[in-house]
């Protein structure tokens, strides 16, 4: 009851207290120090998958988080919960029951500091009129399936590798130095996806691009000046556009993406199961598309424009990893394109999003047309090899 009473309390304040558009699920503002409440949107309104996603991507506003690596696991543990749950001969637990449970098991685990408030969301989803179906039959049941999966999830992920590969040590570093080459300047540096074991690639550099221009020829040339030329005449949309993405789609935060998604996925009426594979295969594809895209980053070593041309001046900071390709295309692009694939009516859309948020670097001045060109097509062929999988096959829970 106290769980419950906590959950009534807090959810009419997601939009104000964690900076969201309740319309995309996107990030509006600079975050309270105060912890994050929960959407007072009805699961049964939008499907369990839906609402957990929601409440990931309000956590994720005012807490400190890989967001790619976060949203996979949540995603993989729905996906396999679901699929638990649907499984045998019937009559079967609900699905929202071990979707709802699953996803508190794994965020649990990224959120520490607000365990109880996730407990309370599922107290809150247990006593919630209307059920789907027999009204509360078997949610225990349910409950029961998905915090099994979930744990499998933890303990999968506990064995990916995430992070653990340094650039700048051997076999990869140390960092090259000469014309053309990232500059590193000490301090952190992004590791992004390098070295994790991936969902669908069967290795990192199975998606790695041919080579950028070579630093000097013409392309290169014409590439930097489009870079400065922004710089020196940069309009207020596009610094508008810059900070968007950067706060959006950044290491902390797929909020532009994840708000999409769940759009289309309630404006389509996807069913439970359905949409935690949609979630599973978008989530699962940008977090392979990131192992691919710092393949490449630190087999290239290849050099900012800032670096290239002193004069430019950024937006905001230069990441702490080299420019070619560009994170923000590979894993957007690969968001998208896996949308896409499910919605295909809104596939222009879609892909005007992944260009807008490749523009988005280029308006910044952090890289060049280049980067976002090979970044993009990078996504797309991680979005194929996830959509053409075996999904029997991949990330196996035992």
């Amino acid at each position: 009851m106290l769980r419950r009473m906590l959950v009534l309390a807090s959810v009419a304040a997601l939009s104000t207290a964690c900076g969201i558009d309740r319309s995309t699920g996107v990030a509006t503002g600079s975050p309270p120090d105060a912890s994050p409440a929960f959407s007072a949107v009805k699961f049964w309104e939008v499907g369990a998958t839906v609402d957990w996603n929601e409440r990931a991507t309000a956590l994720a506003a005012v807490r400190v988080v890989d967001a790619n690596r976060m949203y996979a696991y949540l995603a993989l543990a729905q996906f396999r919960a679901a699929a638990a749950a649907d499984a045998g001969p019937g009559p079967h637990p609900p699905i929202s029951a071990a979707i709802g449970a699953a996803s508190v098991a794994v965020l649990s685990s990224f959120f520490p500091l607000d365990v109880a408030l996730l407990e309370a969301a599922l107290d809150a989803q247990q006593a919630a009129t209307p059920w789907p179906g027999a009204k509360h039959a078997d949610f225990s049941a349910g409950e029961a399936i998905g915090r099994a999966v979930g744990a499998l999830a933890l303990t999968f992920s506990q064995s990916d590798g995430y992070g653990l590969t340094n650039p700048l040590l051997a076999p990869i570093g140390p960092p090259p130095i000469g014309p053309g080459r990232w500059i590193y300047g000490g301090g952190p540096i992004a590791r992004g996806g390098l070295g994790a074991r991936p969902f669908f690639l069967a290795s990192g550099s199975q998606v790695r691009p041919l080579p950028p221009p070579a630093f000097g020829s013409a392309a290169f040339n014409a590439a930097l000046a489009e870079v400065r030329l922004i710089s020196d005449t940069r309009t207020a949309a596009q610094i508008a556009i810059a900070n968007y993405w950067n706060v959006n789609a950044s290491p902390r935060s797929s909020a532009a993406i994840m708000g999409i998604a769940r759009e289309l996925i309630v404006a389509h009426k996807s069913k439970d199961d359905e949409a935690a594979r949609i979630m599973f295969l978008v989530s699962a594809a940008a977090f392979d598309a990131s192992i691919g895209c710092f393949d490449a980053k630190y087999h290239y070593w290849f050099v900012r424009p800032p670096q290239a041309d002193a004069g430019i001046v950024t937006v905001f900071p230069t990441p702490p990893h080299p420019s070619y390709p560009s994170a923000h295309s590979c894993i957007v692009g690969a968001q998208t394109a896996v949308l896409a694939a499910f919605f295909e009516k809104d596939a222009a859309r879609l892909e005007a999003v992944a260009l807008e948020a490749s523009l988005s670097r280029l308006y910044a001045g952090i890289h060049f047309r280049f980067d976002m060109d090979a970044g993009r097509a990078l996504g797309r062929q991680v979005a194929e090899l996830a959509l053409s999988s075996n999904l029997n096959l991949v990330a196996p829970l035992h």
